[in-house]
């Protein structure tokens, strides 16, 4: 029987939840166990798809096509998990599922109500990976007192009833924080945020305090006295210098042993020396290059949270710390290139949708191919790549895509929407999504990264290379390396006579891990550390 751990939160969202339940379970595998995770979302939406990413940051991809919860991000780059559709429900879903339930008649003319039909859905789907491993851990989003979230807590609550003791436990996370004025830390947040989870049936069994220092004692004593959990079960979860050493923080805190006690599980060997080579690798860097990202929703660094951290990882495998300097596309359209990139040893143009910052961008990709600087486009910055080749490069001065029409009587669309997709007006799960194979030509930049000529990675866009400029822009120089076996799309496009410019269609920041970093972010970040070399 799988044990089952409850992940929620309270006081304050962005606490990190996410990279909390993370965390447990890289401590978890490293006694041996077996761990899958779920995020449960309380929002309507169906996915993020369509949510903005200043309100809910990035859209993490899996393999399987499901656009889904950030988080999901954390916990493939701290596990062995690999994230699928049914890692991430939201309400949205959760009633889709009940509601289609009720038109086919599956209720046999009951009335259907929240309680017990939405919450016997949501066990069901927790229950659903109780055979993919020892241990599930399941997040549960937004806050202790949400209306929103009331369905999700109610489920977990019924959860713990049914499958008995030392089958279940719930961790919550709460705010400690430290009032300079008084110079005290104030432990009543938590306990007001304990008491609406008791309020609703759920004692926790653990309590993980957010706060800039470890608790002492006797303010761990306090907590437990208020909150009725044990002394050892109250952890400093503390703000650390990189993520990756929370799991260690955790460690440290005794919280791997105490939830082997709660759940009754043998402790085994336990062995974090890989975890320990990282952070130090982390804290140690030999160097230090800085990087432009000129992109779209840079003033929210959330909308490329798996970016951030896979150039953190091509740090990691270059001994090289990567400091990241963000550029709005708009400001480059007013102010120029050379003020914001002078500095800069690469220049990585991620994804996006829509025109805003777009002339920004190939500005800055035209910078980098002419001054030789090292230049990686992802996705949006892959068609914006062909755009500035087609126009600079290929004599086609109008060189557009569908998607920004900004030469509208021009016959040069370089860039056009996914034929499938035309005529379909809705946005959501309209996509080209999931992981795809490439073949990638031998003697390549791409070849050289990856050592093979078969890769599979993950999609997210509408947009496409059109295939009728391919011609044309390979006999000016552009290099098309990578593409589908059938050869409909184009994939990977590199330059001749440039040291290293690579623009992928696809989204390979979604398979990078810290202890095994995507082979084109290292080969990226080698070549602006050889930049840098070169200038200096």
């Amino acid at each position: 029987m799988a044990k089952y751990i409850i992940v929620t939160g309270g006081v304050v969202s962005s606490l990190g939840k996410g990279l909390a339940s993370a965390s447990i379970g890289c401590l978890l595998e490293r006694w041996g166990y077996r761990v899958t995770l779920q995020k449960l979302d309380p929002y309507l939406n169906v996915d993020p798809g369509t949510m903005s990413p200043f309100q809910h940051g990035e859209v993490f991809v899996t393999d399987d096509g499901a656009e889904t919860d950030l988080d999901l991000g954390h916990y493939e780059r701290f596990t062995r998990f690999q994230g699928a559709r049914r890692h991430n429900y939201t309400t949205g879903q959760i009633y889709e599922r009940v509601i289609n339930r009720e038109r086919r008649g599956d209720y046999l003319g009951k009335t259907v109500q929240v309680i017990p039909h939405i919450t016997d859905e949501i066990k069901g789907v927790i229950y659903e990976l109780g055979q993919e491993a020892d241990i599930v851990i399941v997040e549960i989003g937004g806050t202790a007192g949400d209306i929103e979230s009331m369905p999700f807590l109610e489920a977990a609550r019924q959860l713990k009833q049914e499958v008995g003791p030392g089958n279940a436990i719930f961790i919550h996370l709460t705010l400690v924080p430290y009032i300079n004025a008084a110079g005290e830390l104030k432990t009543k947040p938590t306990q007001h945020s304990v008491k609406e989870l008791r309020a609703i049936g759920i004692q926790p069994d653990v309590l993980l305090c957010r706060t800039d220092r470890f608790l002492p004692r006797e303010i761990k004593s306090k907590i437990s006295l208020f909150c009725n959990v044990a002394e050892d079960a109250v952890i400093t979860a503390k703000d650390v210098d990189t993520i990756y050493e929370v799991p260690l923080v955790f460690a440290q805190e005794g919280l791997d042993r105490i939830l082997l006690r709660l759940l009754q599980l043998p402790a085994r060997q336990r062995d974090l020396s890989d975890w320990e080579a990282l952070v130090e690798t982390i804290r140690h860097p030999r160097e230090e290059i800085s990087i432009a990202i000129v992109g779209k929703y840079v003033e929210y660094e959330d909308s490329y949270k798996s970016l951030n951290e896979a150039l953190a990882h091509g740090g990691i495998a270059n001994r090289v710390r990567v400091r990241l300097h963000w550029v709005e596309g708009e400001q480059i359209e007013e102010h120029g290139c050379e003020e914001f990139l002078k500095d800069a040893h690469a220049v990585l143009v991620p994804g996006g949708f829509g025109p805003r910052g777009v002339a920004g961008m190939v500005r800055a990709i035209g910078h980098a191919r002419r001054e030789q600087i090292p230049f990686f486009g992802i996705c949006l910055g892959f068609q914006c790549a062909v755009i500035e080749f087609a126009r600079e490069r290929a004599g086609l001065g109008q060189a557009d895509s569908t998607e920004f029409n900004f030469f509208p009587s021009a016959d040069q669309k370089v860039i056009v929407m996914l034929p499938e997709l035309l005529g379909i007006e809705a946005l959501g799960g309209t996509m080209r999504l999931g992981q795809c194979p490439c073949v990638i030509r031998p003697g390549s930049l791409a070849h050289a990264a990856y050592g093979s000529e078969l890769i599979q990675e993950r999609h997210r866009h509408r947009y496409e290379f059109n295939t009728a400029f391919r011609a044309p822009l390979e006999a000016a120089g552009l290099q098309i390396t990578g593409q589908s076996p059938d050869a409909k799309f184009i994939e990977i496009l590199e330059l001749d006579g440039h040291p290293w410019f690579v623009g992928v269609q696809f989204h390979p920041e979604f398979k990078s891990r810290p202890l095994a970093p995507h082979p084109l972010f290292s080969d990226f970040v080698r070549a602006a550390l050889t930049h840098k070399r070169g200038r200096r």
